[in-house]
């Protein structure tokens, strides 16, 4: 479908659909005969019909050479929007910009019968082999909302529960991916009917006890944004969408309020404070909190994904072609670094959102600290310069700490008031000085004769201290696939590897994490005479989650110069790093770094499923809500026991021992150990002619026995660490 036919962004968004459901449900109500509806839709219909109007003889031949156009019957559309709880509007978007364009092409607007089902199944067979998309029809196999249910004739005389037979036990359909996400809209419509527009009574009175009162600049700021977001919105998914931008905006505004509103009551509870001037006055605080309510908004309708991974060429803004994230840092103006700071206090202010929206602002967290925010203009840069420049002995997150737990105590306003030394958080001047915020406030006094060293930014603390744990758990993944036979490199690699992010960070300027990761392996291997090419280390990166080929395809060289990640290795990395590495070729190699202790993610929910052990597809968890009963689980995740509800026919049972007992593993996207690594053909590795780094060469058919046996070797390890997690797995 041509662009200007997708009124509502990229191919895939699932808020689309069921607007288009509607339109077509409207389109067989209008033409069925009237005594097969139902009494409500025969009523709608039947206002919208008109008489027939004589035509004179003089235009009668202009009026029939001239074909019916598909005309919307608004009545009848409203109807259904308001039975499915659904935006009226937005449904007639998407009849006038793609529904009758769609019933044209197949002349369905001139003929009253309905459309054939071989007609449309031919044509929508074209479209799959061409677009090679989801097969959408593989979700009508045998789903019961589409088949003639079966009704006995003695139905009446049974009991509810005593003669319920097994396979009338679950009545509820099975859910799909479009009932998925008009749950998740649902839910999030009915959260924020609550909250209005305008800032709550408690909210109101936050504002006023305030020494200069924000509310004035926060509706200006909110007036110039609305206008920024809908434009943008439109500038991307289409132009008849800024009325959607602007709907979107209004969700965001209600969920921003509703987070605020919790977060100062969180603070107040905490400080035993009511004055929270310095916090509700910054301008960046707002521009963040408004942000991350229309990030949850925009990836509740589907609209924001992370199809690139956030990975720009050059570090420039997001392509205007959808509205994935960061693609709201950019309509905003707003630097990475200062949206992650809201992040972790907006999760824990809103119990209400999904696990899909939680794991998806962890995402956009983990993507500012692999690579947004370390883009040119980010004001990481000067704050990293300012702690270097105020005390070089003190490191921005000294390694004692890394086997230290990991506290998730910071709050929006210790990060946003920052920087502060931890533990010595210096509070507004107009905050009341109560018992509790005079201990608070005390700032760290230095000795005499000392030159006081500049307060330790909270903010970046704590990114480093979540940066140092992303990093070391990207690393191990990598280690345990590569080098389960050499386990004594991982420290040293680890302690190169965090040396450069300390020490080294301009090179991490418009670049990825995982590039100096690579680098750092391949640089201790080498010292070390351990044989590991770069070919064998990007071929097991690629298995890793969440990865992208231009990570190590597409690495700045120098400015605007982009080449290999063995390139950036050669004339980057090793150059900067080349006095470094060679230490621990030495007898006395530097200290080791202290191994980050990975704690359990602050985002995860205290029931998520749990592995049954000696399974790799098999879970348990509790059953926390109606809307988890296993008749409304997807249909890959429908194999499901609930323990305390009727589950049906034992043959279900025996699909789960069967599907637990294959080989194939299907339902789960694992690494695919049996089968060899892709080539890397347009992967330049070599540096004028050579093979690798070191330049060493070597014949076309030894060359060729080399790679195949480390690919074998490679899959030989991944396999083996593979066996060892399952069997760590059935100890616990």
């Amino acid at each position: 479908m041509a662009r200007r036919e997708r009124p509502c962004g990229a191919a895939g968004q699932c808020f689309f659909w069921p607007k288009l459901l509607l339109c077509t449900l409207e389109l067989f109500i209008k033409r069925c005969p009237p005594d097969l509806l139902q009494p409500l839709y025969k009523s709608s219909i039947s206002k919208v019909q008109s008489p027939p109007t004589r035509t004179s003889r003089r235009n009668q031949s202009k009026a029939k050479s001239r074909p019916p156009e598909p005309e919307m019957d608004v009545q009848l559309l409203e109807t259904l929007c308001k039975e499915n709880e659904c935006n009226a509007e937005e449904v007639k978007n998407v009849y006038q910009t793609s529904f009758s364009a769609f019933l044209d092409s197949l002349d369905l607007s001139r003929s009253p019968d309905f459309p054939q089902v071989n007609d449309l199944d031919q044509q929508y067979e074209e479209h799959y082999l061409k677009s090679r998309d989801i097969d959408g029809r593989l979700f009508l196999d045998g789903d019961e909302t589409v088949l003639v249910p079966k009704v006995e004739i003695l139905q009446g005389e049974r009991t509810p529960k005593k003669n319920l037979q097994d396979e009338d036990a679950v009545l509820i359909p099975p859910q799909t991916p479009i009932r998925a996400a008009m749950t998740s809209i649902q839910q999030l419509r009915g959260d924020l009917i609550s909250s209005g527009d305008q800032p709550s009574t408690n909210l109101d009175t936050y504002f006023k006890n305030c020494t200069v009162d924000p509310t004035q600049d926060v509706l200006k700021r909110l007036e110039t944004l609305e206008q920024a977001f809908s434009q943008r919105f439109g500038q991307a998914v289409g132009p008849r969408c800024v009325i959607l931008g602007k709907q979107r905006f209004t969700l965001g505004v209600r969920l921003y309020y509703k987070v605020m509103e919790e977060m100062l009551k969180s603070e107040e509870k905490r400080l035993s404070v009511q004055n929270f001037s310095k916090l509700l006055n910054d301008s960046t605080f707002h521009t963040s909190l408004l942000a991350c309510a229309l990030e949850v908004v925009m990836a509740t309708y589907g609209e924001s994904s992370f199809k690139t991974g956030g990975y720009n060429h050059g570090g420039g803004d997001q392509a205007e072609t959808d509205v994935c994230f960061p693609w709201i840092l950019d309509v905003f103006k707003l630097s990475a670094f200062d949206f992650y700071k809201v992040i972790e206090s907006f999760i824990k202010a809103d119990p209400t959102l999904s696990k899909d929206i939680v794991k998806h602002l962890e995402t956009c967290e983990n993507l500012i600290m692999e690579r947004i925010a370390w883009r040119t203009a980010s004001p990481l840069f000067e704050l990293l310069k300012q702690e270097h420049e105020g005390g070089a002995a003190e490191q921005v997150e000294t390694p004692a700490s890394f086997s230290q737990p990991l506290q998730h105590n910071h709050t929006a306003a210790d990060l946003y008031l920052s920087p502060m030394r931890p533990g010595h958080r210096a509070l507004p001047p107009e905050s009341p000085a109560t018992a509790s915020s005079q201990a608070s406030s005390q700032v760290l006094t230095q000795p005499a004769g000392q030159t006081p060293r500049p307060p330790k930014s909270n903010s970046l603390s704590l990114f480093y201290k979540k940066l140092y744990r992303l990093a070391y758990t990207r690393l191990k993944i990598l280690c345990s696939y590569l080098l389960s036979s050499h386990p004594e490199l991982e420290p040293i690699i680890w302690t190169l590897f965090q040396h450069t992010l300390q020490y080294e960070y301009e090179l991490m300027r418009d670049r990825h994490l995982d590039q100096l990761m690579m680098s750092a392996m391949y640089a201790i291997c080498k010292v070390k005479s351990v044989d590991l090419r770069f070919k064998t280390i990007v071929t097991a990166y690629k298995n890793m989650a969440n990865t992208n080929q231009e990570t190590f395809k597409h690495v700045l060289i120098t400015e605007g110069h982009y080449d290999s990640i063995i390139v950036f290795y050669n004339q980057v990395f090793m150059q900067k790093l080349k006095t470094n590495i060679l230490q621990y070729a030495s007898t006395r190699p530097p200290t080791l770094s202290p191994i980050p202790q990975i704690p359990r993610s602050p985002y995860k929910f205290p029931n998520s499923p749990l592995r049954v052990p000696g399974s790799n597809n098999v879970y348990i968890s509790p059953l926390k809500s109606p809307r988890m009963s296993p008749g409304i689980m997807t249909p890959r995740s429908r194999m499901l026991v609930s323990i305390g509800e009727s589950f049906g026919l034992s043959s279900r049972f025996q699909k789960i021992n069967q599907m637990v007992n294959s080989s194939d593993r299907s339902f789960k996207r694992t690494l695919d150990l049996g089968s060899a690594p892709k080539p890397l053909k347009r992967l330049r590795f070599d540096v004028d002619g050579q093979d690798e780094a070191d330049g060493s060469k070597s014949g076309g058919d030894s060359t060729l026995i080399q790679k195949l046996a480390e690919m074998s070797s490679t899959r030989s390890r991944m396999q083996e660490q593979k066996m060892k997690e399952d069997a760590e797995a059935r100890k616990e």
